[in-house]
């Protein structure tokens, strides 16, 4: 008799400097079923995909200590891991062209737990469909099925 075993849950490096907002963050994904792993900053984000493989998104925030910010966080970890989908985050600015790099998603703050879930197991799910695979897509928070291609703006 063959044993069925569960996929392995979606691993997500959270990249975020404020603690309290990287703890609630870590919360919500745990209490989701996601493994988390968590860096600060952008230094200590590479440091960890370079040696977990196993990291399937990037959720992070535009605003980092120092010197890149989230979007050009986002830019380098597709270059240097394709495979890797990201998910920016802010609540002070929205990504303008060339911000975003391919299979990226934007999220405006503030948004609810659902929605963030969502979108991370949309992005995790590599056999599902890729409606969220843009050229830097802003998602929509009302109309979590798809976002917006090729746009920076909420449809």
């Amino acid at each position: 008799m063959t044993r069925f075993s569960p996929p392995p849950r979606p691993l997500i490096l959270v990249v975020e400097d404020e603690p309290l907002v990287r703890e609630t963050s870590i919360d919500i994904l745990q209490e989701a079923g996601f493994r988390v792993i968590e860096a600060s900053d952008a230094d200590e984000a590479f440091g960890l995909l370079r040696h977990r493989p196993d990291v399937e998104v990037v959720l992070t925030d535009v605003d980092m200590p120092g010197s890149i910010d989230g979007f050009e966080f986002a830019r380098l970890a597709a270059q240097g891991w394709p495979e890797v989908r990201v998910l920016v985050i802010s609540g002070k600015t929205t990504p303008g062209p060339g911000d975003l790099p391919l299979h990226a998603v934007f999220l405006p703050k503030p948004y609810r737990p659902e929605t963030l879930i969502s979108l991370l197991k949309k992005l995790a799910d590599r056999d599902g469909p890729k409606e969220l695979s843009g050229d830097g897509d802003a998602a929509n928070p009302n109309d979590i099925g798809g976002a917006e291609k090729g746009s920076n703006r909420l449809a």
